[in-house]
């Protein structure tokens, strides 16, 4: 049974690492699509709006198919599908097919955090420490994304970098279907300490919303500030190389932030960390807008680290709010909302970049963190929740 779980946690963590990774490849790109098809900022961040959109989109309807299906049909379709989107962006040749291809490749990619969350929810014991590991991977993706996309251009072409990915989906779908058993309810049901209603569901989703859409925004419009803002440190380097280099950097960091959400989860209120980690947010995601060079990357960093410790204590905190039957509708739902409703943050700040420019898109995506405080702020009254 142990060597079980470990293998769980091994497959879903890898899948993690290339879920993320994939979806950072085509913003990491967005100055190089912008010279070779001519497009606009406000253009682009609609074509990326479509691939997270669909990453959001197909999170609720695949919550509800792992209770039918199990969560290792899910993660072999959704291992199958986004190399089949991966290889419609290597074939596309238009703009317009890119986007189809973002899309496949989205909603195929949302299939993943509904079953794999679920399933390492019903079978790890100290449920935050293992969401820290399996959260580092995702991380580990989101860094070796843009380093792999800005590498790949360099060398030769962006598409290698899609290549990669889709050789390893294939190779993980084969090892999912050998090793993963097909009983979704592997150990132990997580038994919850809260006693919740209604209203702590939706307070808790706001949260969910507020975090995904400030994130969207930061995420795909990152690499293209480090591509305009960081003349004058590591100049030997090209663009290209540059955004994905520093991209990768702030999400490696971000390594930092997983391990200790994982390890403090464990041990006290999550709804406290989570508002404490919403306050500690805002600055330095402001900050970013208004730096340069080494202290735009500086403030990077730390946002990096700040905001990925709310990943393994939110995803906590929803196993905590929801039955054991109901958790992957809940997962689903939360996704959702954080691809999806969070997904629509690139074409506003596309438009922001394109009206204005493109360094008011974080101090904006801060603001927008305020209805998530407030949220945590009437969920911690509401519940007086104890350390879990």
């Amino acid at each position: 049974m142990l060597k079980e779980n470990n293998n769980i946690l091994y497959i879903t963590s890898l899948s993690h690492l290339i879920v993320h990774a994939q979806m950072m490849v085509f913003p990491t790109l967005l100055l190089l699509f912008q010279t070779e098809y001519q497009l606009g900022m406000d253009t682009l961040g609609l074509m990326a709006t479509v691939g997270t959109f669909m990453f959001g989109l197909g999170a609720i309807p695949a919550g509800i198919l792992e209770e039918h299906i199990g969560a290792k049909t899910l993660l072999i379709i959704y291992q199958i599908g986004s190399a089949i989107g991966g290889m419609i962006i290597i074939l596309s040749n238009t703009p317009f097919q890119i986007t189809i291809g973002l899309a496949t490749l989205g909603l195929s990619s949302s299939i993943y955090h509904p079953a794999g969350l679920t399933i390492l929810s019903r079978s790890l014991n100290r449920l935050s420490k293992g969401l820290g590991i399996h959260g580092i991977a995702g991380s580990l993706g989101l860094a070796l994304g843009p380093l792999l996309a800005g590498v790949a251009a360099e060398v030769g072409s962006w598409k290698l970098s899609y290549f990669i990915w889709i050789i390893l989906q294939l190779g993980l779908a084969l090892t999912s279907y050998f090793l993963i058993p097909y009983n979704k309810n592997i150990t132990n049901k997580t038994i919850s300490s809260f006693r919740t209603n209604k209203s702590s569901i939706l307070l808790y989703y706001c949260m969910v919303i507020s975090l995904g859409f400030s994130f969207g925004g930061f995420s795909t419009y990152m690499p293209s500030l480090f591509g305009t803002q960081t003349d004058g440190i590591f100049s030997l380097l090209s663009g290209s190389l540059k955004t994905g280099f520093f991209t990768t950097l702030v999400f490696l960091c971000g390594i930092a932030g997983q391990a200790l959400g994982g390890y403090f989860g464990d041990r006290y209120s999550r709804t406290h960390l989570l508002f404490v980690i919403i306050i500690l947010n805002i600055p330095f995601l402001t900050l970013i807008g208004y730096t340069k060079g080494w202290l735009l990357l500086l403030c990077s960093i730390v946002f990096g680290v700040v905001y990925f410790s709310n990943q393994p204590v939110s995803n906590a905190l929803l196993a905590d709010f929801t039955s054991n039957a109901q958790r992957g509708l809940g997962y689903g739902i939360s996704f959702f909302l954080s691809f999806g409703i969070g997904g629509i943050a690139p074409a506003v700040c596309g438009w922001i970049a394109e009206a204005y420019r493109i360094e008011m898109v974080f101090p904006i995506m801060a603001l927008c963190l305020l209805p998530g405080l407030l949220a945590c702020i009437i969920l911690i009254k509401q519940n007086n929740v104890q350390i879990s």
